[in-house]
């Protein structure tokens, strides 16, 4: 395997997008909208555009990546776009929102009604969060890390540092492993796992977004307010290509859990994990009830052909 192809490059500055669903709770509006219909909500979201929106399950997160530029002496290391299928009309009230609540937040697109997914590339985005999952897999199909954001997600904003956890099969690697699994089992995986324990995995969709934060965690000398943590189902002798792969990348995880299938919700809770991707809905079902959790339909996992 070239090193090309496992090549992980990162720009200067930490790009998030967000819609103004994931961001802010909208689940009033989206009844309107659906039962109502676009006008009725439209003359609903300018009657109270100057009502704040409560906040949404990526809230706390956008909240806590915008304190990091604080922590940097206001140096734009982080920059979250709002990305919307509202009308800048009926977005007025998202932006009003945003200052309500203190958010720096200045770029954004409006789309009135279609996919905002094809500005992510125009903004720089690193990752895209969103409520719509075909929005979510249009980002994906463009090489950009993209989650939908599950709904009734847990928030957690009491503690000070930032935790990243994410699972590794199909979100940080390829899916390319977990096929051998879903094709031929338990035994087979941990064979081809074995055999192979010296090559590095093939990036996954994620590979990219985990750079960017290992580089922005450099940037701190001590008392970094990033962590990150690998939950994965793997369990020894396949730990060693996980290990192998991400020296071959150069990047370092804080934490690494392998929990060789056991529930991962629990291990997430001890952790104080702020948000959790997995490729895995089952894994997300759990995990929304201790931590926000972003769900990645990517890779075999999500391919109703494959069993």
């Amino acid at each position: 395997m070239s090193n090309n192809k496992n090549k992980i490059d990162a720009p200067e500055k930490l790009v998030v997008a967000i819609t103004s669903s994931a961001l802010f709770d909208l689940s009033q509006e989206h009844k309107i909208y659906v039962e109502e219909g676009i006008n009725r909500y439209t003359e609903y979201q300018i009657a109270h555009e100057n009502d704040p929106l409560l906040p949404g399950e990526g809230f706390a997160l956008v909240d806590k990546l915008l304190t990091i530029n604080r922590l940097q002496n206001n140096k734009e290391r982080v920059e979250i776009v709002l990305l919307s299928r509202n009308t800048a009309d009926t977005g007025l009230r998202a932006f009003n929102s945003i200052e309500h609540y203190g958010l720096n937040i200045s770029r954004a697109a409006f789309c009135g009604g279609e996919s905002p997914y094809r500005y992510i590339k125009a903004f720089g985005c690193q990752l895209f969060l969103s409520t719509q999952e075909e929005d979510v897999r249009l980002a994906l199909q463009n090489n950009v890390a993209a989650a939908t954001v599950m709904p009734g997600s847990k928030q957690k904003s009491s503690q000070e540092s930032l935790k990243f956890a994410f699972d590794g099969d199909a979100v940080i690697f390829s899916d390319e492993s977990e096929r051998v699994y879903k094709e031929s089992g338990l035994l087979s995986f941990s064979e081809h796992e074995q055999r192979l324990a010296n090559q590095p995995m093939n990036p996954g969709p994620f590979s990219q977004f985990l750079r960017s934060l290992h580089k922005l965690q450099a940037e701190f000398s001590e008392d970094c307010p990033i962590r990150t943590a690998l939950v994965t189902a793997r369990s020894a002798p396949a730990h060693k290509r996980v290990i192998n792969t991400l020296r071959h990348w150069g990047v370092r995880l804080d934490e690494s859990l392998f929990l060789g299938g056991l529930p991962k919700a629990q291990f997430l809770q001890a952790y104080g994990a702020d948000v959790f991707f997995d490729d895995q809905h089952s894994h997300c079902d759990l995990a929304k009830d201790v931590v926000a959790t972003g769900h990645v339909p990517h890779g075999v996992a999500n391919n109703p052909a494959i069993k």
